[in-house]
């Protein structure tokens, strides 16, 4: 191609007031004196205290305990074979069509780098909101289109069924939100074959595989 973790979620103003009662409660039970000096809203933070006092403690748990994580991926042929057969809808085709004709020949985390830069882009103002079109984006004007296959004049044949399925299982688990994410935000990539003029000007986040993989912002002195 020529050119895409769980984490605790603190949900509204509760709960950032809870870990500030916690805070306050730590140090001003070891520093009275700090206590008498600063300022912490005592009318808030007895409100906060009595309220937290009428939640049970299976409830606070379920508060503080990170949630179960979906993200079981390993980047190996391995596990990519023990996956169920892959389905889905157009824009699942298209990720896989794009992934086999893109980067079937990558290493498998290569292969989830290349899908994350598609899905960053459906996500991005810049680009269309779709997978498919993401994709076909210029398809069928002369240097316009963002992924060679699709305008590189050869037909969109698949002669490797089973690196198809394998690239499809990546789709697959990409769309399921089921990966890590790998690029930090990359919007571009391109072969280490070849040095495109964007790749001066973008922001480099990550080398996988026979790939660089740009974020679509420009340098600044600190990078």
């Amino acid at each position: 191609m020529g050119l895409m973790a769980p984490h605790l979620a603190i949900v509204g103003r509760g709960m950032r007031n809870f870990f500030k009662c916690v805070l306050a409660l730590v140090v001003t039970a070891g520093h009275p004196a700090v206590a008498a000096d600063t300022d912490l809203g005592t009318t808030m933070l007895e409100a906060e205290v009595a309220g937290l006092r009428g939640i049970s403690s299976k409830r606070l748990q379920s508060l503080l305990v990170r949630p179960a994580t979906s993200i079981d991926v390993e980047f190996s042929l391995d596990w990519i074979d023990t996956q169920p057969e892959p389905a889905g809808d157009k824009n699942w085709k298209c990720l896989s069509e794009a992934l086999y004709f893109e980067a079937r020949g990558e290493t498998v985390k290569g292969q989830f780098a290349v899908a994350e830069v598609i899905v960053n882009r459906v996500a991005s103002t810049r680009f269309p909101s779709s997978i498919c079109g993401v994709v076909n984006q210029g398809t069928g004007r002369k240097y316009q289109c963002q992924f060679t296959y699709t305008c590189d004049g050869k037909p969109e044949n698949i002669a490797e069924p089973l690196a198809y399925e394998r690239v499809a299982k990546v789709a697959r688990a990409v769309l399921d939100d089921r990966a890590p994410t790998l690029t930090d935000g990359a919007t571009h990539y391109h072969t280490q074959a070849v040095r495109p003029r964007w790749s001066r000007i973008y922001t480099k986040t990550a080398n996988i595989g026979v790939h660089l993989f740009y974020r679509h912002t420009y340098r600044t002195a600190s990078n």
